[in-house]
């Protein structure tokens, strides 16, 4: 089959036509999270044409993965999700050019993974993972299409580039960190979502009017309802709260490991001074130093953080110990 035929349906729009499938040929997409979300996007996008992929995922492909990340067959169980996509979907689309990266997303790596790329995916379900791409995103003018999903209902919204960024509409995470993993998760909501992502990204690619970015769409599946708005006017919050990784700790910070010996026997960072949040309340800090606060998923340091920004700490950082 001619690649005429193959996007005939699609280039038979005249939203697209032969123009917009040529846009798509050129464009080089960053999928971060190559799960419930990345599979359907990723399935999409690379059905529609888009000429180079890279995807960034750290994890294995598990049996409990199967129910919603259709992608993957029993026998990719123990490989690493990045290759098993890249293998199904060489087969399906050899055209499209999928680059593999056995990775999780940090703040170390963040802005060299999105160097050539025209857009940005968030797939990744982490709260640390979704405000660093938001941050180099925005710092590097690149759109970012960014959804969640819990249990049955999720949302997707276009962000940075020409829109407001994630941090302008969601300021703060969720006050829980409860995951698809303890919260769980029906594979239909991920599904829905994910090609909802694919759908913003290539009505990006191709310039269509009006355009996704600045606009939020939510899904509630319990009801069957959708919901959407925009968020153009969005003023971006003061106060920010980065996120940094290992390698960015020097000597002269002021580390505090929230987490207790229990959960954490060592330290992520060997000079860390172990505090409960509830100690946090009280004691005193330096004032002349950068005070960097640890976590697992970053929102026990995020919540912490805002506690000693109210006690008048300005240079703060946060660490996602398992990023």
């Amino acid at each position: 089959m001619s690649q005429t035929d193959r996007y005939a349906r699609q280039t038979a729009l005249p939203e697209v036509g032969a123009r917009g499938q040529a846009r798509l040929a050129s464009a080089h997409v960053l999928i971060v999270g190559a799960g419930g979300l990345g599979c359907p996007c990723l399935s999409y996008l690379a059905g529609a044409g888009v000429g180079e992929i890279t995807l960034m995922d750290p994890d294995l492909v598990e049996e409990s993965n199967l129910h919603r990340q259709p992608l993957y067959t029993m026998s990719d169980i123990g490989l690493p999700k990045v290759e098993a996509a890249r293998r199904h979907l060489g087969q399906a689309h050899p055209g499209v050019r999928l680059y593999p990266i056995q990775s999780a997303l940090t703040p170390l790596n963040a802005l060299a993974a999105l160097a050539r790329a025209d857009i940005v995916v968030d797939a990744a379900d982490s709260i640390a993972a979704s405000y660093t791409l938001s941050d180099a995103c925005m710092a590097k003018g690149t759109p970012l299409i960014s959804a969640s999903a819990l249990g049955q209902s999720g949302y997707v919204g276009g962000f940075c580039g020409s829109a407001p960024s994630l941090r302008a509409l969601f300021p703060d995470p969720p006050e829980t960190a409860v995951t698809c993993a303890s919260h769980g998760i029906m594979g239909p909501v991920v599904g829905a979502i994910g090609t909802l992502q694919a759908q913003m990204v290539l009505k990006v690619l191709l310039g269509h009017s009006p355009s996704p970015l600045g606009q939020l769409i939510s899904l509630d599946m319990a009801d069957l309802r959708p919901g959407a708005f925009r968020f153009d006017a969005a003023e971006e919050p003061s106060g920010r709260l980065p996120f940094v990784a290992r390698q960015h700790i020097v000597a002269e910070d002021c580390v505090i490991e929230l987490r207790p010996p229990e959960e954490a026997p060592i330290p992520a960072i060997p000079q860390a001074l172990r505090l409960s949040p509830k100690e946090l309340e009280t004691v005193a800090l330096p004032l002349d130093r950068r005070v960097v606060l640890c976590c697992r998923s970053g929102l026990r340091a995020w919540r912490a953080a805002r506690l000693l920004q109210q006690r008048g700490y300005g240079d703060l950082a946060l660490l996602a110990a398992a990023a």
